[in-house]
């Protein structure tokens, strides 16, 4: 990034581009790193639309619009940190797809620091919360950050177990949209002594479909999940799943066959995962290195790009064709397109990006896309 860009200005510049139609995190990561940041990829945006016969550019929120979230999230006393600035959580530099920007109130360096995720059932038992709240204690004295989803039972549980040693709470709405509405006054609580973020814009309503992409955020900010109690289709299952897709450690609590909320962990541990009996399980599972480990800055967007290209130079026709040819409405694994395609990546990804803006590509969990 040029050192004399003006950063709120460059903030600005990130926020207008995660909040405008058709980029997601992994389009927005993909553009800022091409072009060298987030005002050189607002600029390239209508060029690259037009170049696959959109007939006009995607819609683009204008600076007013966006200070209007930004004032919004102050009076909160909550503020906007973007993807490439120091602040931002090291750890979700490195999942497949980084929040472009997280909405953060609370204690900022909380973000930086080894974490540990326990999460749970929402109808937990009383051992299973107490269990949660001593796990996370535990693992509070010896130096980790515990994060969750701020949802009842196990979450609120590891939540204030971990409050006076530092707590990380992912929400799945706005930051200013508490859920569940039980948990308003704790959530003052946290914040005073914790964080809360979240990917989503002020005032989003919690919806069912925004748990998962909560859940990548607890996995993505911790060095392993530990699930508590579950059930054999839960949130907790896929945030564990996500985990291990992330390389990150899966841990769970047994519990009886008799119980339902024990489903979960006891497949979990059937399928590979560590047991935890207690946090010196937790402990012994992780290198040593990691609570000698500094992550307190994560790498600035220009150590990230190693030039800044223009947008004057498009994909090759053989690019698209080579990716017309292979791609269906069935998502296809983005690598696996990049070795059967046998032309140079840069060319196959600036033409994914141009057919993407122009509304002919859709992304898919998993980084796998489709024709639209």
């Amino acid at each position: 990034m040029d050192q004399r860009v003006d950063p709120q200005a460059e903030r600005l510049a990130a926020l207008r581009l995660a909040r405008t139609e058709r980029v997601g995190p992994r389009t927005y990561v993909a553009l800022v790193q091409r072009f060298g940041g987030p005002s050189r990829a607002l600029d390239a945006l209508p060029q690259l639309a037009q170049r696959r016969g959109r007939k006009g550019p995607p819609r683009i929120p204008t600076e007013e619009e966006v200070l209007t979230e930004l004032d919004a999230a102050e009076k909160f006393g909550a503020r906007i940190v973007a993807y490439g600035e120091p602040d931002y959580p090291n750890a979700l530099t490195h999942i497949d797809d980084p929040p472009p920007v997280l909405t953060v109130r609370g204690r900022l360096e909380l973000l930086n620091k080894p974490t540990i995720a326990i999460v749970g059932a929402r109808n937990a038992s009383i051992n299973g919360r107490k269990f949660a709240e001593r796990l996370a204690c535990s693992l509070g004295e010896a130096g980790f950050v515990v994060a969750s989803g701020f949802a009842k039972g196990i979450d609120t549980a590891a939540h204030r177990g971990a409050l006076g040693t530092g707590t990380v709470a992912a929400m799945a709405g706005g930051i200013d949209v508490i859920y569940p509405a039980e948990n308003r006054a704790f959530f003052d609580e946290l914040v005073a002594q914790g964080t809360a973020i979240t990917e989503q814009r002020f005032g989003t309503e919690t919806r069912a479909q925004l748990f998962p992409r909560r859940n990548r955020l607890i996995a993505g900010l911790a060095r392993g999940v530990v699930v508590v109690e579950a059930a054999s289709r839960s949130g907790s299952l896929l945030t564990a799943r996500i985990a291990a897709e992330q390389g990150r450690e899966v841990l769970a609590v047994p519990g009886s066959p008799l119980d339902p909320r024990s489903a979960g962990p006891n497949k979990l541990l059937k399928d590979g995962a560590v047991l935890v009996r207690d946090v010196d399980d937790v402990l012994n599972e992780l290198p040593a290195q990691i609570l000698n480990r500094s992550d307190a800055h994560s790498v600035p967007l220009d150590d990230k790009v190693p030039s800044r290209e223009t947008v004057a130079a498009p994909a090759s026709e053989s690019a698209h064709k080579a990716i017309r040819e292979r791609l269906t409405i069935a998502p296809t694994p983005v690598d696996e397109l990049l070795r059967d395609c046998q032309l140079p990546a840069p060319d196959i990804l600036l033409a994914l990006l141009e057919l993407e803006i122009a509304g002919h590509l859709t992304r898919h969990p998993g980084n796998r896309i489709s024709l639209s």
